[in-house]
């Protein structure tokens, strides 16, 4: 087998406690990367550097990603530790699974954009100066609803429009500098523990089984996400069904809104109207 692209490659992973970010951590260490993993629970973290193939060459960090001091005290901590910065992995995120009438306090919108955009931009802010000098790369998870609307999912739509635009635009300005930008679209993915997102109250759901099954593993959703930035590709949207939706969207933009609504209601249901605090 030949040397991995992130052997020795120190990497920052954003949301590393669960999901995709503890996952992605996992399969990198065992690449061989060294990796800082940040999340606002720090036991979380200690548990997942536990089970990767490397923890010495881990550094867990807590880390709000709506707290710019903090997002500044992460990239410190890194160079710190490490003395670089190769790869900057955007994948702190929440979730929302209300139909926008029925909120009860606008609020829940800001503190969506704030983890899914604002939070990203911010750890992009205070790592781009040392990734420009090791030509590293960036790497943002978005979602599909980056692409095309989804009915329950406005404001998690709003937020990872945000970050596509904000990507895309950050590749064109990099483009003579070797640094590159790799924006993820998953889908369904079945992370094993729910989806954390918010209800009509801006409070969690809590990890309800409304998940179908029929999804993405964590696992591979995770190897295609490090294929694509190893080889510094722009973006991956990664079902067959979505890239098919992007071309139809063009031709035929009410088909594609009543795909939206079907898959919805097919892995969900129904919004939930009334959240319980977690």
């Amino acid at each position: 087998m030949g040397r991995s692209e992130f052997q020795d490659n120190v990497v920052i992973i954003t949301g590393a406690s669960s999901g995709i970010g503890a996952e992605l951590a996992r399969q990198l260490s065992a690449q061989g990367a060294k990796l800082v993993i940040a999340a606002r629970n720090l036991d979380a973290l200690e548990k997942v550097r536990a089970g990767c193939a490397a923890p010495a060459e881990i550094l867990t960090v807590r880390c709000d990603v709506t707290e710019k001091t903090q997002c500044e005290h992460l990239i410190a901590e890194t160079v710190h530790r490490f003395g670089r910065i190769d790869t900057l992995i955007n994948n702190a995120g929440v979730g929302m699974h209300a139909n926008f009438e029925d909120l009860t306090d606008p609020d829940v919108l800001d503190d969506i954009m704030r983890v899914n955009f604002l939070g990203s931009a911010y750890c992009t802010y205070f790592a781009l100066p040392y990734i420009r000098t090791t030509r590293g790369r960036i790497v943002a998870i978005s979602s599909l609803t980056g692409k095309a609307g989804v009915p329950s999912r406005t404001g998690y739509a709003a937020s990872k429009h945000a970050m596509a635009g904000f990507f895309d635009s950050l590749r064109i300005e990099l483009r003579d500098s070797g640094v590159t930008v790799t924006v993820a679209y998953p889908g369904f993915v079945d992370t094993g523990i729910g989806e954390r997102a918010l209800g009509p109250d801006g409070l969690p759901l809590g990890e309800r089984a409304f998940m179908r099954p029929g999804v993405m593993t964590t696992e591979e959703c995770c190897r295609q996400i490090i294929r694509t930035a190893a080889a510094r590709k722009r973006e991956i949207v990664m079902t067959t069904t979505a890239r098919i939706g992007q071309w139809l969207k063009l031709i035929a933009p009410g088909f594609v809104d009543k795909m939206a609504l079907a898959a919805i209601q097919k892995r969900y249901g129904p919004p939930t109207a009334n959240a319980t605090k977690k």
